[in-house]
C-alpha cells in the first residue's frame, strides 16, 4: 500500500535551479538591441530589430564580429565593452525583471536550493543584476568571460554545476534563448524553455513553456 510518507520521500528536489539571465530572470533584450542598433548606425550602417533579434543568446563575442560585418570599426573588446556598458546605463536606471522570477528565486531561497546564474552578458554586468535582487538570490555565477566556450556549448552550465558541487543530471535550467536550450541540454539538466521574444519549437529534449515555472512544477518534473 502507498503511504503518505512514501508519497513524500518520493518527491525529488533540484539539487540546484541554473537560471539563464537575459531573457530569463531579466528582459533585458529590448536594451541590447537599443544599445546595439545605436552602434550600428552611428557607424553608418543599417540594423533592424530582427537582425538584433537573431543574437539573442548568443556570446558576445560572436555579436560583435556580425555588427564589425555591418560597418562597425571598432576591436571585439571594444564592441563587448561599448556595448556593456549602455546596457549596464539603463539596468542601472530600471532593472526589468520578468513575470515571475522574483517569486521563484523567493521560493527556491525559502526551500533551501542553490541556485546559479549562467549567462554569455560580462560578469561585472552580471553582478549589476544579482545586486538590483532584495534578497541574496544567487550561490554562484558564471558570466561570458569566466568560460572559454560560449553557448551553445555545454561549458557555462557544466561550470554552474562544478562549482555548486553538484550533479548536472539532478539540475533544473530555465532558458529563453535556442543557444541556451542548446547549451543546458548538452550539459545534461533538464531544460524548461521559455521563450521571451524569439519562439521556440516544440521539442522532447526540452519543456516548453510561456512562463516561469513554480517550484512545485520544477519538483514535478524530477519525479
Amino acid at each position: 500500500m502507498t503511504t503518505a510518507t512514501s508519497v513524500r520521500s518520493a518527491v525529488q528536489k533540484p539539487a540546484a535551479v541554473l537560471w539563464d539571465m537575459d531573457g530569463t530572470l531579466v528582459d533585458t533584450e529590448p536594451y541590447w538591441l537599443q544599445a546595439e542598433s545605436d552602434m550600428v548606425h552611428a557607424a553608418g550602417g543599417v540594423w533592424t530589430p530582427e537582425d538584433g533579434l537573431q543574437l539573442v543568446g548568443s556570446g558576445l563575442e560572436r555579436s560583435a564580429l556580425i555588427l564589425q560585418s555591418r560597418g562597425v570599426e571598432l576591436s571585439v573588446e571594444e564592441i563587448i565593452e561599448t556595448l556593456t556598458e549602455q546596457v549596464r546605463v539603463q539596468i542601472a536606471d530600471a532593472v526589468p525583471w520578468r513575470a515571475g522570477a522574483l517569486e521563484l528565486l523567493t521560493e527556491l531561497k525559502d526551500a533551501g536550493i542553490p541556485t546559479a546564474l549562467v549567462t554569455m552578458s560580462r560578469r561585472h554586468m552580471a553582478l549589476d543584476v544579482v545586486a538590483a535582487l532584495p534578497f541574496a538570490g544567487f550561490d554562484v555565477v558564471v558570466a561570458g568571460d569566466d568560460v572559454v566556450n560560449a553557448k551553445p556549448h555545454p561549458e557555462p552550465y557544466l561550470a554552474a554545476a562544478a562549482l555548486l558541487d553538484v550533479d548536472i543530471a539532478a539540475c533544473v535550467a530555465l532558458e529563453d534563448s535556442e543557444p541556451g536550450v542548446a547549451s543546458a541540454v548538452a550539459a545534461g539538466a533538464t531544460v524548461f524553455a521559455l521563450p521571451l521574444h524569439i519562439p521556440l519549437p516544440p521539442s522532447p529534449a526540452y519543456l516548453l513553456r510561456d512562463t516561469l515555472p513554480s517550484l512545485a512544477e520544477l519538483t514535478a518534473v524530477l519525479a
